[in-house]
């Protein structure tokens, strides 16, 4: 039986590395020190014990996220609540969040992912991390096979009313014209229906290789798309309604049915192998979008994570 090696993100603190207790510290030894070259080592940095609070948050917000990227085209529930800066996920506490490469789904993704805790749980709440060279290492053969010639995604966003979200909300405009400007550049199938809701198909590849290493990692989000993955209240709605009129849903390329026993390997491998950042308010954590994935574990309390991305 193969052994799949550990990894773990690094994680700075001010404890041994001369770097002051606080955050004009910590944007200090940021001016100073590239994170860049630490990400790309390591795929994943915390920074813990700097106190950062929302006032100093864009202080050292700026030198780990070169340039901010608005959340188009992201089908995670969330809050704008600054300058590209959204509640990292509105789904529901007491689910687990599989592990997932933000917007690998779309024709373009965000370079880096910054977490910052402003409030830590009361229990759990975590965020998963996993290596996604390791992660497509731990797939069953077969299962990576099978998605060889990569994923398709179906969107059905409403107008306003009905399940999942709108396509408003999606591309953070009311305009009709600038959702489809986007759409057009984006590599995808879309209509209009009569309804006045959008309906998106697009085919993206299931796995990648990082533009600087060169590995290959699991990149796709499949599972998170297809209703074996998103519960049983999710299940049930795919048994009353068409496949084709939930509001996401992922089949292989040629559109042939993803069989839910993958779908459940994927996300019970990721989950297993993934490493915990267990939050203290005020740490910030710094992803490689491309070389790792991230969740989020359950909890109780009133949990406040924020998210920024960057290309």
């Amino acid at each position: 039986m193969n052994t799949i090696p550990t990894w773990q993100p690094a994680v700075i603190e001010p404890t041994g590395s001369g770097i002051d207790a606080s955050p004009a510290g910590l944007a200090e030894y940021l001016r100073d020190a590239d994170p860049g070259d630490l990400l790309a080592r390591r795929g994943a940095v915390v920074y813990r014990g700097f106190g950062v609070t929302p006032e100093s948050y864009d202080s050292v917000a700026g030198p780990l996220l070169p340039r901010r990227l608005a959340y188009v085209h992201g089908n995670s529930p969330r809050t704008k609540v600054g300058r590209n800066v959204y509640t990292s996920t509105e789904y529901p506490p007491e689910y687990d969040i599989s592990m997932h490469n933000e917007l690998s789904y779309s024709h373009r993704w965000p370079a880096r992912i910054l977490f910052y805790c402003e409030r830590a749980a009361e229990s759990g709440g975590a965020t998963p991390v996993i290596d996604g060279a390791l992660w497509l290492e731990a797939i069953d053969p077969e299962v990576r096979t099978a998605f060889a010639a990569g994923v398709r995604y179906t969107q059905n966003l409403h107008d306003g009313v009905g399940f999942g979200k709108s396509w408003q909300a999606t591309f953070e405009t009311e305009d009709r014209a600038e959702a489809e400007a986007f759409l057009k550049g984006a590599d995808t199938e879309w209509e209009w229906r009569a309804d006045g809701s959008l309906r998106i198909h697009q085919c993206r590849r299931a796995t990648l290789r990082h533009p600087v290493t060169g590995r290959e990692v699991w990149f796709n989000q499949a599972d998170q798309w297809h209703p074996a993955g998103l519960g049983e209240e999710a299940a049930l709605l795919a048994e009353v309604v068409p496949e084709d009129e939930l509001p996401q849903h992922a089949t292989f390329a040629d559109g042939a049915p993803i069989p839910a026993a993958y779908i459940t390997h994927i996300r019970e491998t990721g989950l297993r192998l993934a490493v915990d950042v267990d939050w203290r308010t005020g740490d910030l954590l710094l992803v490689d979008n491309v070389a790792v994935a991230h969740g989020r574990r359950s909890y109780t309390g009133r949990r406040r994570v924020l998210v920024a991305m960057s290309d």
